[in-house]
């Protein structure tokens, strides 16, 4: 029996995301770690359960897309089983709307990024660019992916997540009250999280829009570790 670890990328969706780009940027830490690396256009793989039983870790960037009954239904099950999941940003946090249990699975998904001010937005996806603070939980300045790290600043979107209690909350980021935006008061939204599922571990983190975001030390670290953790 082989020692070799199994790795799944499944990528796919909106190219705004990068999506190809972007997982490449982590299949040679992978390999190094000693897996072998699989990838896939597209969530089509989850319902081969022969496949997805010998998978240690999923790593998907697939944003706004679709998946089918079965290929949830296989990509719960195999995370159930003990298989990790991992992603970043919309690639896990927005990747399909039309699954509800998918949300549940995952434990938190994208609702907005609140823009700059509308005189400062040049009418391109920097619109959206905020200069805002990644905050570490008590949890995280203890946690195995996030320790060693301080609070850090990003431009980048800042994501406004729906989410549950059911997540181990490692980092947090605020929107504030602006005059140009509706809400009352400041919204707390989870930036990294896990979540345990049967016998599986799942990781988000939310930052990850573009390369140059993935490519920033802090972020880069957090995902590197967040895949090693969330593995089987």
């Amino acid at each position: 029996m082989s020692n070799t670890r199994s790795a799944l990328i499944v990528r796919g969706g909106w190219d705004g995301h990068h999506p190809v780009e972007a997982t490449e940027l982590f299949v040679p830490f992978l390999r190094e770690q000693g897996y072998d690396v699989r990838i896939e256009e597209g969530p089509a793989v989850y319902a081969d359960a022969e496949t997805m039983a010998d998978v240690d870790l999923i790593v998907q960037s697939n944003t706004m897309s679709t998946i089918q009954p079965e290929e949830f239904k296989g990509l719960r099950a195999a995370i159930e089983a003990g298989a990790g999941m991992a992603g970043w940003h919309g690639g896990i946090a927005d990747s399909y709307r039309n699954n509800s249990d998918y949300l549940q699975l995952i434990g938190g998904q994208f609702a907005t990024h609140p823009g700059r001010h509308p005189e400062e937005r040049p009418g391109n996806e920097q619109d959206n660019y905020l200069r805002y603070t990644v905050e570490l939980t008590d949890l995280g300045r203890a946690h195995e992916i996030t320790a060693g790290i301080d609070d850090f600043e990003l431009e980048t979107e800042q994501y406004w997540v729906l989410h549950d209690d059911l997540n181990d909350v490692l980092a947090t980021t605020t929107h504030p009250v602006q005059p140009y935006h509706p809400w009352h008061r400041p919204i707390v939204s989870p930036a990294v999280w896990t979540r345990l599922w049967g016998r599986g571990r799942i990781f988000v983190a939310t930052p990850g829009h573009s390369v140059d975001i993935l490519e920033d030390p802090n972020v880069r670290t957090i995902i590197e570790r967040g895949m090693l953790w969330a593995s089987r």
